[in-house]
């Protein structure tokens, strides 16, 4: 069958085509790459000119009105431990990082997600291109980020956005999509613009579910984070990574823990963030 059919020089074209955009825009993306690069240290440098003891509290207060007291307490005590296992610059790189990426992934997928919504043929483009994204296995996203913003942080935070961004784009279409239909009609028997039917009725009872995909990119852009320590993303990958490679148990044991703890406490802010939101609108 091989003999009979030529090959197609599918990986040739892609080559040549991450080549030609590379010469092209170049210029463009060295702009984004410093841009990024900018913004994750500045929120490093900001992070750390603030001392340990007084951000853990800071983030702690952040918990208490975002979610519960138990989740206050559990945030201030997994900071403060965090700090004693003296990985705390590591965890403040790998936070910025996440929040970075998250930041860009809402900004596009949210729009995008209410533009599929509103349009039932621009929700039949992105779902294919969507449930490429969240098919493709994640160090594949690694490549083409290394080749247009070369190794380091730019390159994790590109790859993080992409990796991250389909469940917030697939929950706010699921969220304005879910409102009933009757509250749709009775808005337009009212005269309300789509506008003022998306800003007033469709987003604000779709909050909880477009929360639920702000968790699921958090989440999913952690990981990712990790997995781009091997390209030179710095943080509490970069320590998992360096253990592993140099077979330190009790180190990937501790920094594996520390990612754990800011895990739990970005997933449960979140979850009782929507859960709250969610609550005031019904009321």
């Amino acid at each position: 069958m091989n003999e009979l059919l030529p090959r197609l020089p599918f990986a040739d074209w892609i080559d040549d085509g991450v080549d030609w955009l590379v010469d092209t825009f170049g210029t463009v993306f060295d702009g984004i790459s410093a841009f990024l690069k900018g913004t994750v240290e500045g929120a490093v440098q900001l992070m750390d000119f603030v001392p340990s003891i007084l951000l853990a509290v800071l983030f702690a207060v952040l918990a208490y009105f975002l979610s519960t007291r138990g989740i206050a307490l559990f945030t201030l005590i997994g900071l403060l431990f965090i700090d004693y296992l003296g990985y705390w610059y590591p965890m403040l790189q790998m936070l910025a990082l996440v929040l970075t990426s998250v930041a860009i992934a809402l900004l596009i997928g949210i729009p995008l997600g209410i533009w599929g919504s509103q349009q039932a043929t621009v929700k039949k483009i992105i779902n294919p291109i969507l449930d490429l994204m969240q098919t493709m296995p994640a160090f594949v996203y690694l490549l083409p980020a290394i080749f247009f913003f070369n190794i380091g942080v730019v390159p994790g935070v590109v790859a993080s956005v992409i990796f991250s961004m389909p469940p917030t784009i697939r929950l706010t279409m699921l969220g304005i999509e879910q409102v009933p239909k009757d509250l749709i009609e009775a808005t337009e028997a009212f005269g309300s613009k789509t506008s003022q039917r998306l800003l007033k009725v469709q987003i604000p009872l779709a909050k909880s579910t477009i929360m639920a995909g702000v968790n699921q990119s958090i989440m999913l852009s952690l990981s990712m984070v990790v997995i781009a320590s091997m390209v030179g993303a710095p943080g509490l990958g970069e320590e998992v990574y360096r253990a592993v490679t140099q077979l330190k148990t009790g180190k990937g044991f501790e920094t594996g823990l520390s990612i754990v703890i800011v895990a739990i406490i970005l997933d449960r802010i979140t979850q009782h963030a929507g859960t709250r939101k969610n609550k005031k609108t019904a009321k």
